[in-house]
């Protein structure tokens, strides 16, 4: 299958002002017309998949380490678009990383 979307970048600053101005590709008119029923009839679950409820785990976090790292500029710009708790789900990225590989039983190595 061969995807004919054209991909474009804004930074937040860009996406603030367009949401500013009301520009945008959400017609929210129509979602607020719609009953629950047809949203959830409306969701592709093939596309979004299922939650596996059976390996969700709750509990208190640890105390976490204060730390000084670099990241790429735009994917710092991108988590801090989102909204408050960019560092908090920073961190939850990286922990689903990092429980992935535990549960692949594998060693990771990354080149320097």
């Amino acid at each position: 299958m061969q995807n004919n979307e054209h991909i474009v970048r804004y930074t937040a600053d860009e996406l603030t002002a367009m949401r500013e101005r009301g520009e945008g590709q959400t017609d929210y008119a129509r979602l607020d017309a719609m009953t629950e029923e047809e949203l959830e009839a409306s969701i592709d679950h093939d596309e979004e998949g299922e939650i596996d409820w059976s390996t969700v785990q709750v509990g208190i976090p640890g105390p976490k380490q204060q730390l000084t790292v670099r990241f790429d500029q735009d994917v710092v710009e991108w988590f801090k678009a989102q909204g408050a708790g960019y560092q908090t789900r920073m961190n939850a990225v990286l922990r689903s990383f990092v429980e992935a590989q535990k549960e692949r039983n594998t060693t990771t190595s990354f080149r320097r």
